[in-house]
């Protein structure tokens, strides 16, 4: 999961860089309660480098199954599969989690950067697993697995980051 763990923090960390792609995702359209379908921090900008950056994270992990150490811990087939498809489906897999959670957070009227747990927490998780399971049938238990970890390391990530003054809220 760390494609997608990556690609979900790089919206945040390149948030005053590539200001060309500084545009909605939503085209600013409008649901029928009149509300903006996601808002103005959705943007191509963090759905491209996010995604771009599991890509890299992809390639990396591939590349570190050369290594025993490396293969004995993975369970996942990197040979079988193309580095830009896997960084691809589990990157903007997890940024569409997000937005998708997004969509439904502002309907209940959370606002931006405000919690929506455990939604928040596993949004991207769930999207990679979903995007992930087109080519990888991944399994019920591991795909809980890797929520409950999300979940759990969302909490710590946010956590330091609010230390750091890196997120503004905790949670």
């Amino acid at each position: 999961m760390l494609p997608g763990i990556f690609a979900n923090m790089t919206p945040v960390l390149i948030r005053n860089h590539w200001k060309f792609l500084e545009r909605p995702v939503d085209f600013n359209l409008k649901w029928f309660d009149g509300k903006r379908l996601l808002g103005d921090h959705k943007t191509w900008r963090g759905v491209i480098s996010g995604t771009l950056v599991s890509i890299g994270i992809v390639a990396i992990q591939k590349w570190l199954m050369r290594f025993e150490t490396f293969e004995g811990i993975s369970w996942f087939p990197y040979d079988e599969y193309s580095v830009w498809l896997v960084g691809f489906l589990i990157g903007f897999g997890a940024l569409f989690g997000d937005i998708v959670k997004s969509f439904f957070k502002r309907r209940v009227g959370v606002p931006p950067g405000k919690a929506f747990i455990p939604w928040d927490q596993i949004d991207a998780a769930v999207g990679a697993i979903a995007l992930l399971y087109i080519i990888w049938p991944i399994s019920w238990q591991d795909s809980l697995s890797l929520i409950i970890f999300t979940f759990v390391l969302h909490i710590l990530t946010r956590n330091i980051g609010y230390y750091l003054r890196i997120n503004k809220e905790r949670w």
